[in-house]
């Protein structure tokens, strides 16, 4: 992949190259390959919109690692007999742990400058993980969190290909090696079982990619093909050396073709890798098996060409600096969003370039070419298990003392204060009035653990994730009650369980939660994930009609004011309105008392990450009415569609933001309000218990 270096470059035949009896040439058509493939990618992370698939080079990278490095296997196979695991992970270590390890300093030392300092702990989670080539399945796990898909992303992200590739090669030497002694030698052989490990990595592909799209895209077991691939290529490449000059040539230009076209063709809505991913795979397999044969016309007269091949041997140093720099560095020049723009996402890569070829200079040749590591595979592996070592060393004392955030003195405790008032309304104005100028000290739970907090609703996964159309039975409270209550809509309704689950304890109410994330009440088709969410329409038919099954006393409805429809309407208002008429008519057939909530107000920006960078200052991070009101034409829908149907709205606003000012605070006593840059905290939620209660108690005949 990435971390191939110029020397495993020389192991087959180049195109139009000839060399010395017994020499390997350098295939100069691979550096460029090299090249364009990392130009994509940083090009596609830049922003530039012209290659939105850009991130297909990582792709091209798998299918060069799996090509090259099985090379050097059969090499010494084919001379040896056996294959030396100590000497390969001996060589693997001096190309990627000094570059690795030092990226990974510079780029924690950043995040605790001038990152989030609530998210320090996390950040150094990944650099732990990226140390020690696993962080691939902590973002497939994060990428299924849906409460932590809007989180800006980790300055690490990109060292999951680097997992990837090495978790392949922790068992690939050993497997080549036991088809090798198997098959006696004759790579035809080794063919058929290669052969049949690459088709079923990439039928899980196919089906993780419909069905898990995040661990699909992220999980060595899903793009262990793509190495694969690059390895049955190796296997052929005494007969692709034969192949004649007019096929060879076109056959790279085609290739060459194909990864382009992918890169400009594909977008961040295409199912990836999937199927789709056979197009730059297939087009990089064609380059590389017409590079076998000299073929003066083919592409490797343009792979070739010195600025190419320079730009390819700095891919791997330039693919581990220019995402740090991309994350780090618009928070370090103090840009509210946090994002940089094109224009300033390419200067950043220019500079990142720049280091890629320092560091090559300066650390990486020197580290893989000195004498003191020259047919010494121990030292190899000790000084990587010190780099991996130290990165791992770094990376713990982070998580366990991360940055101060300073606090203020200590603020009233918010679930105490409303639970002990005569009028728990009145109590909650008067706190969000007084909301605190700084970060209290007694702050629960602490600002870094506010987004990872999590109510039983999500520990069980009872609240659905996006693709998923099943309704599961989640019952809480007291499950043999004769009164059941219902909450039913998206995570916005789900953010109401925590209060929800406290009365029904305390009730003795029967407690089913139905919810899904991004699906609205509203019986109108959205777009998300940039198509028609027909699942979330199939969800709520079935939702729907359980409802109808249970015979509630009440139904509490919610969902957030976000979301387009699939197909708009001339008039929004009238669309939204019928489409929740729709909805709350047939949820009235069940005899129940409907409730809507209707939408919290919303922060804005990151309401934790804010507070973590103005704990001295909270107001700066305040929203105000109405701009906190994220869809006023929903809000108008909603109680239009309420009043039709004789459905009680309930508006939490007064509870968000203070009634006089609109000012819309993101601590209120001790408790944060919001967990993210929409949804309310599981601490603030459960706080407002006494205040949802009145409500809902008059609407079951017990207040």
């Amino acid at each position: 992949m990435l971390s191939t270096t110029l020397a495993e470059v020389r192991t087959v035949p180049a195109s139009g190259r000839s060399a010395p009896r017994g020499s390997h040439p350098l295939r100069l058509d691979i550096q460029g390959l090299r090249a364009v493939a990392v130009g994509l990618v940083v090009l596609s992370h830049a922003g530039v919109a012209q290659v939105g698939g850009g991130y297909v080079g990582v792709d091209v990278f798998f299918v060069i690692s799996g090509f090259l490095i099985t090379s050097l296997l059969l090499r010494e196979l084919a001379a040896t007999g056996r294959v030396s695991i100590r000497a390969f992970y001996a060589r693997r270590a001096l190309r990627l742990l000094p570059a690795s390890s030092l990226v990974i300093a510079v780029t924690l030392a950043g995040a605790w400058l001038f990152l989030s300092k609530a998210r320090l702990a996390e950040y150094a989670g990944d650099a732990l993980a990226g140390a020690l080539y696993a962080v691939n399945f902590r973002l497939a796990a994060a990428g299924t969190d849906y409460l932590a898909q809007n989180s800006p992303p980790s300055p690490f992200q990109h060292f999951w290909s680097l997992a990837v590739e090495e978790q392949f090669y922790l068992v690939w030497p050993l497997l080549l090696l036991l088809g090798w002694r198997a098959a006696r030698g004759r790579r035809r052989l080794v063919v058929v079982p290669l052969g049949a490990l690459v088709l079923g990595s990439f039928a899980v592909s196919v089906l993780m990619t419909d069905s898990s799209p995040s661990w699909a895209y992220f999980i060595s077991l899903t793009r262990g093909w793509e190495l694969g691939a690059g390895a049955l290529l190796a296997l052929a490449t005494a007969r692709l050396e034969r192949l004649p000059a007019a096929l060879a040539g076109p056959l790279t230009w085609l290739g060459l073709v194909c990864v382009v076209l992918a890169a400009v063709w594909y977008d961040d809505r295409t199912p990836f890798p999937g199927h789709h991913a056979l197009l730059p795979v297939l087009g990089t397999m064609l380059v590389l098996a017409g590079g076998c044969a000299p073929a003066a016309h083919g592409a490797g007269w343009l792979l070739g060409r010195r600025p190419l091949v320079w730009l390819g041997e700095l891919s791997y140093g330039w693919y581990l600096w220019h995402w740090p720099l991309l994350v780090i560095a618009p928070a370090a020049l103090g840009r509210t969003d946090g994002t940089a723009g094109v224009p300033l996402a390419l200067g950043l890569c220019a500079v990142a370039l720049g280091l890629a070829w320092l560091t090559l200079r300066l650390v990486e040749n020197p580290v893989r070419f000195h004498r003191a590591f020259r047919g010494r595979p121990r030292r190899a592996l000790v000084l990587g298990a010190g780099l991996t070592a130290g990165a791992t060393a770094l990376s713990l004392t982070a998580a366990a003392v991360p940055p101060t955030i300073e606090v203020g003195g200590p603020a009233p405790v918010l679930a105490e204060a409303l639970a002990d008032a005569p009028d728990p309304q009145t109590r909650l104005a008067e706190l969000l009035a007084s909301s605190p100028v700084s970060l209290p000290s007694n702050l629960t739970p602490a600002l870094p653990k506010v987004k990872s907090s999590r109510s039983a609703v999500y520990r069980d996964g009872c609240h659905v994730d996006h693709d998923s159309t099943r309704t599961p039975s989640c019952v809480y409270g007291d499950p043999a009650s004769s009164r059941t209550v219902v909450l039913f809509g998206d995570s916005h309704a789900a953010q109401w369980f925590p209060a929800l689950q406290r009365l029904a304890t305390a009730r003795g109410w029967k407690l089913v939660s139905l919810t899904k994330a991004s699906c609205k009440v509203a019986d109108v088709t959205i777009i998300s994930d940039h198509e028609p969410y027909t699942a979330c329409d199939t969800w709520r038919s079935h939702a729907v009609a359980k409802i109808s099954t249970l015979h509630p006393a009440l139904v509490v409805v919610s969902s957030s004011d976000a979301g387009d429809p699939a197909q708009p309407a001339d008039d929004p208002l009238q669309q939204w309105t019928t489409g929740f008429e729709d909805t709350l008519r047939d949820l009235g057939t069940s005899g129940a008392h409907v409730a809507v909530l209707l939408d919290t107000p919303w922060p804005k920006g990151d309401p934790v990450d804010c507070a973590a960078k103005n704990s001295l200052h909270l107001r700066a991070c305040a929203n105000h009415l109405p701009d906190a009101i994220h869809d006023a034409t929903r809000h108008t829908a909603l109680r239009s569609a309420a009043a039709a149907t004789g459905t009680s709205i309930i508006d939490p606003e007064p509870w968000v933001c203070a009634p006089r000012t609109g000012t819309c605070p993101v601590v209120v006593g001790d408790t944060a309000v919001y967990r993210d840059d929409s949804h309310l905290s599981e601490a603030y939620a459960e706080a407002l218990t006494p205040v949802l209660a009145p409500a809902l108690d008059r609407l079951l005949g017990t207040g």
